[in-house]
């Protein structure tokens, strides 16, 4: 069985939508719906990442219900979405700057790799892999400081008393919004401050998002090879060329990028949850030294975790980050393609 255009003697092959390019792509267009689309996604699943976060910083652990419970009573709706405004600022520039990177080197390193003697399935794994780590790199630049404001301000929860015993030892500073957090973490720890965990969180989120792009290409290809003949139509264009050919709906297409997204987002989230739980921690908390507070090393993190709960403490905030990752990659994807589909140049732009 064949998939996509590729020559194939077998009886049958399955006519998936074609690979667009970052040359094929209309860039205004591009980046002025991507904005648009991503920050409506993030809107939708930033009340899961408050609760993944406030999980992960906790002393006890606490269940997701019971957290969501707290925050309800305690602050309302609003607690749900605090540090969106920051969140969403920074991720405007940091997804376009993501989509960049992640289009220039899937394109390239692709191309690289056919020259190179490669399969094309191989081709696209390689370059899928690539692409992930590279876009993560480069995004981080700007979503380190955003996750440090907008972390802050997400474990900032107040008791009926006024004090802090949804999120403890965090930050002595009080923030009111975004800018002031940015203004006071700069004063108080200079530049870097806001780029706590930033080795860390290259060292979760690279190689992470390398396997989740790879593993997505892998299995969207196993599960069209595998489901493409059930779920897809009979195509009466390719019975002149003797062989069955199918051409799968729209439906059929989302329904696979959506599965091939939650099986990559589950591997994903297994290996990367301690690093990502370090890195939370990293950037929220301070230590008590002499009666000062200083930010913590990775040592004394790692330290504090195992003497709150062993190495099971590094999974708090499991079940939030698996169904945030899993809700996010399967609405990214499907918002991805759905927006290089309608931002592809028409083809009179292609040939001039």
């Amino acid at each position: 069985m064949s998939l996509g255009a590729a020559e194939d003697d077998s009886a049958s092959e399955i006519h998936i939508p074609a690979e667009i390019d970052w040359h094929m792509l209309d860039k205004s267009k591009f980046f002025f719906l991507g904005a648009a689309l991503f920050s409506g996604v993030s809107a939708a699943l930033y009340p899961i990442v408050v609760l993944k976060t406030r999980q992960q910083v906790l002393s006890t652990p606490i269940s997701s219900f019971k957290m969501s419970f707290q925050i309800m009573c305690y602050e309302g709706f609003r607690g749900f979405y605090r540090g969106f405004g920051t969140s969403l600022m920074g991720t405007i520039p940091a997804r376009a700057l993501y989509m960049t990177a992640l289009e220039i080197t899937k394109s390239n390193v692709g191309t690289a790799t056919v020259r190179l003697g490669f399969s094309d399935t191989t081709a696209t794994t390689i370059a899928n892999a690539a692409a992930g780590l590279s876009s993560a790199m480069a995004a981080q630049l700007i979503w380190t400081p955003v996750d440090v404001v907008s972390q802050r301000l997400m474990v900032q929860g107040y008791s009926k008393n006024n004090s802090k015993t949804i999120v403890p030892n965090v930050s002595s500073c009080r923030y009111s919004n975004g800018l002031d957090a940015f203004r006071k973490i700069l004063v108080a720890d200079g530049p870097r401050g806001l780029y706590r965990g930033f080795g860390i969180s290259i060292l979760a989120y690279a190689p992470s998002n390398a396997v989740w792009w790879a593993s997505y290409s892998v299995a969207n290809r196993l599960i069209w090879g595998s489901f493409g003949c059930h779920i897809s139509q009979k195509d009466e264009n390719s019975a002149s060329s003797g062989c069955t050919g199918y051409k799968p709906n729209s439906k059929a297409v989302v329904a696979v990028q959506t599965l091939s997204a939650a099986m990559a987002s589950g591997v994903s989230a297994l290996i990367t949850m301690p690093l990502d739980t370090i890195k939370t921690r990293l950037q929220v908390l301070d230590a008590e030294e002499k009666g000062q507070r200083r930010p913590l090393t990775v040592l004394q993190t790692v330290r504090n975790l195992v003497k709150e709960g062993g190495f099971a403490a590094c999974y708090r905030g499991l079940g939030p980050r698996w169904a945030s990752m899993s809700m996010s990659a399967t609405t990214m994807i499907t918002t991805y393609e759905f927006l290089k589909r309608h931002s592809t140049k028409s083809q009179e732009s292609l040939r001039s």
